[in-house]
């Protein structure tokens, strides 16, 4: 697996210290099980975090603040832990094991939705800010051309795209944010399978797509 496209240091900083959504958290950690680059420089934004950890001044807490901690680990709900170790992937499912243990089967057998011509969708459904979902794009077919109102992370699971960002193979992601624009279009006869995480809804610029959105839920 030949990976070009990373994170930017501000997503793996936000990942360490635990402050992304539930969505982009587990798609971070689906790519760090991929990419032994963004390992490396995660594990220096967790040696950042605890020396800056290290720099505070203690606190004296308040009376029952223990049991109360206790008490709303045991009342909460599990969520996605954090993988920077290696953890290849799923044998079965050939995907990165944080998604798979999610997914819980290959993505040939998931419930896929059609949303438009050439694109299907599986909602994740985590809770949260924004969306997480898989997409599955024809040959020869794009997403429409849309901005962004927040932060989008996505991996490429299988297949490839283009855009004016360059083009995104298997393994690679696109950490977008407002500043981009772009209209990622399917380059090869292989349909495309995307990981798409967003912490708040995308801003389609053409007629369409803006007609589409609410059926498309991102």
């Amino acid at each position: 697996m030949n990976i070009r496209h990373h994170f930017d240091d501000a997503t793996l900083l936000a990942y360490s210290s635990g402050s992304l959504p539930r969505g982009m958290s587990l798609l971070v950690g689906s790519h760090l099980c991929w990419c032994e680059e963004c390992r490396g420089r995660a594990r220096q934004a967790d040696c950042v975090g605890g020396e800056l950890l290290e720099e505070i001044e203690p606190a004296e807490l308040e009376v029952g603040t223990l049991e109360t901690l206790m008490a709303r680990l045991d009342d909460a709900e599990p969520e996605v832990s954090k993988q920077v170790a290696v953890a290849d992937a799923n044998p079965d499912s050939g995907l990165p094991a944080p998604l798979a243990s999610i997914l819980g089967k290959p993505l040939d057998a998931l419930e896929w939705r059609r949303i438009g011509y050439g694109v299907q969708q599986y909602d994740l459904k985590l809770e949260g800010p924004g969306a997480t979902r898989l997409l599955r794009i024809a040959p020869g077919v794009s997403v429409p051309h849309h901005s962004h109102k927040g932060n989008e992370l996505t991996l490429i699971l299988r297949g490839s795209y283009s855009d004016e960002l360059g083009r995104f193979c298997v393994g690679d992601v696109a950490d977008v944010d407002t500043e981009v624009n772009h209209q990622p279009i399917v380059d090869t006869d292989q349909e495309c399978i995307c990981f798409i995480a967003t912490d708040a809804p995308l801003r389609f610029t053409g007629l369409m797509g803006r007609l589409a959105q609410p059926f498309i839920g991102l």
